[in-house]
């Protein structure tokens, strides 16, 4: 997605523009090999939705036209979903419907249709079953790649005023720049060894009225349950643990993890569901940020975005998000002209992975079982957070804000408007009469 997404910015600056990539690149809505990660659950959330839109005109309407559920009328009761052992309000809608909505669909659906779209533009050449050997690079400045042919087996250079890497956890960047002499980029890791495997199911229209049954890691709780709705008839069922728990291998085993908390009707849709494939494992080993933002210094026409420079725990869906808001800061970028564009590139996009960093880091670390520095301003962040939640149980607002921030259509600093911090002040004083906490399994 990181790639597409640059390429469609890229195409309204650049003469040509080619899109390297591995895989064999289908007109179907199939997971890949270069995509480990597009067979668990996904979601488009709120603010990947709108830079989609804008990049793509009309494509939200195509994913609808063509299976996709989306959500745009505020309804609470559509999910069923846990944040901190907080299962938040089902009651009502929220204040301001249009300021949310999602699309549920498949990441395989999502990036095809992008995919699709990506190829009318005249200006824009995939080049799909090829490898990407090296980087040519020459007087301080990459001047393109060294591809391998598959069909062939032949060598192709492929010369390019700009190179963006978009090659995922995997990138080779960091090797390349230390052998031709700029050093490696700083490195932040958390580890978190966590394993997420699904199964996609088949549940007839009709069967169940949500979009979305989750509940996530929790202090004392290292393992989680949820059942995405995906397009048509399709979902997704998940189940992540952490640390040295064993993962599920079943469909039944996965839904096992959510037999304690989610509501009958849909355990029982669950168990029935008609397997659509196998059941796929990812692993997550930790959160990286490669700070090329810190570099001393970096070649002319190299850039590097997505999950090659920053990657989440995948629990906090920002991998897609994150990938569209630095194709925005691309174009911006690119708008003043493409004089020491790295730089500026890698600077600013490090504004918005930091919020990003912060966010899924802070979330993690408030695991006692992740290992890792709490800062006090860690804990008193986490213990404000654990009021919010508990706010949202009963407020509206407050959960429409929460989700706002979740889904990055603003920045945690929300949290802190006098207006909201009002919300969450009443909210507590109200005695909840069926409090909902942490189970433990």
């Amino acid at each position: 997605m990181g790639g597409l997404l640059a390429a469609r910015v890229l195409s309204d600056f650049y003469d040509r523009v080619s899109v390297v990539e591995r895989d064999e690149l289908t007109d179907q809505a199939v997971p890949r090999r270069g995509v480990p990660q597009s067979r668990q659950p996904h979601v488009l959330m709120s603010r990947c939705g709108e830079i989609v839109e804008e990049l793509f005109p009309g494509l939200l309407d195509e994913l609808v036209a063509d299976g996709a559920h989306c959500w745009n009328d505020g309804d609470l009761s559509r999910f069923h979903v846990f944040f901190g052992g907080h299962l938040v309000t089902r009651t009502g809608s929220i204040p301001s419907p249009g300021s949310l909505i999602t699309h549920h669909a498949s990441r395989p659906f999502i990036e095809c249709h992008v995919r699709r779209r990506l190829r009318r533009i005249p200006n824009v050449a995939i080049l799909d079953r090829h490898d990407i050997v090296d980087l040519a690079a020459s007087d301080g400045r990459v001047t393109g790649v060294l591809l391998h042919r598959h069909a062939d087996r032949q060598a192709v250079n492929l010369d390019a005023d700009v190179t963006v890497d978009a090659t995922g956890r995997g990138s080779r960047t960091p090797v390349v720049l230390q052998r031709l002499g700029y050093g490696r980029p700083e490195e932040r890791e958390l580890p978190v060894h966590v394993t997420y495997s699904s199964v996609p199911v088949r549940i007839p229209d009709g069967v169940l009225r949500e979009h979305t049954f989750a509940r996530l890691f929790e202090p004392g709780r290292p393992h989680g349950f949820v059942m995405f709705r995906a397009e048509g008839e399709r979902w997704i069922l998940g189940a992540g643990t952490l640390g040295s728990v064993d993962p599920p291998t079943t469909q039944a085993e996965i839904v096992d993890f959510g037999a304690d908390w989610a509501p009958p009707h849909a355990l029982a849709a669950a168990r029935a569901a008609e397997p659509l494939g196998e059941v796929c494992m990812h692993r997550f080993p930790a959160n990286r940020w490669r700070r090329y933002d810190r570099m001393a210094r970096t070649p002319e026409g190299l850039l590097v975005l997505g999950d090659a420079v920053s990657s989440f725990n995948p629990i906090y869906g920002q991998g897609m998000t994150m990938a569209s808001m630095e194709a925005l800061v691309l174009r911006d970028c690119l708008r003043h002209g493409d004089v020491d564009l790295p730089r500026r590139f890698h600077r600013a996009s490090a504004k918005k992975i930091r919020v990003a960093w912060q966010t899924a880091v802070g979330s993690d670390l408030a695991l006692p079982e992740i290992p890792g520095p709490r800062t006090m301003t860690a804990r008193i962040t986490n213990a404000y957070v654990g009021r919010v939640l508990a706010a949202a149980e009963s407020d509206p607002f407050v959960a429409q804000e929460f989700l706002r921030v979740t889904g990055m259509l603003t920045t945690p600093a929300r949290l802190l408007r006098p207006d909201f911090v009002a919300h969450v002040a009443r909210a507590s004083r109200r005695q909840r009469v069926h409090p909902v906490l942490a189970a433990t399994r």
